[in-house]
């Protein structure tokens, strides 16, 4: 697939709203909605853990054009921590614990709504990086952090 875009943040917004999904998003294309200056191949979307949310993410993604496996229903539908899914118009990746973010209630509290779209606050996709010690994540900090200055204006 291509790197994510604006476009495919839209419409994950519309179809999960259409559906009463619970989500932010996370990662660089969280990020890349705050303005960071980058790219990235696929959207990273931290839901909300319950059936009922699962259930309404399984049925969003279905609308989007995701042709899901009743295996991977399952495991959206029950939270499993990570769902990547290769089966659609794009990719997404369901990051139902990311790491350095304890709780989807206090992230939630912190997130920054950016034109309709509810993105973690800087600060939490920057923990979340640093807590996943993946080379390519820890790479990516330094620019992270200079965004994050210019963003809260330090």
């Amino acid at each position: 697939m291509g790197e994510f875009e604006y476009r495919q943040a839209e419409e994950i917004r519309d179809a999960f709203a259409r559906h009463s999904v619970r989500y932010l998003f996370l990662g660089k294309s969280g990020a890349i909605l705050l303005g960071f200056p980058d790219t990235t191949q696929d959207a990273d979307v931290f839901p909300e853990k319950s059936p009922a949310n699962g259930r309404a993410i399984t049925a969003a993604l279905r609308d989007l054009g995701f042709s899901l496996t009743s295996t991977e229903a399952a495991e959206i539908e029950r939270g499993k921590d990570f769902v990547q899914l290769k089966n659609g118009p794009f990719d997404i990746d369901l990051i139902f614990a990311p790491d350095g973010i304890e709780r989807f209630e206090d992230a939630w509290k912190r997130h920054v709504d950016v034109e309709g779209f509810p993105v973690c606050h800087i600060d939490d996709i920057i923990a979340s990086k640093e807590a996943s010690g993946r080379r390519k994540d820890l790479e990516s900090l330094p620019r992270l952090k200079s965004f994050r200055d210019y963003l809260l204006g330090k």
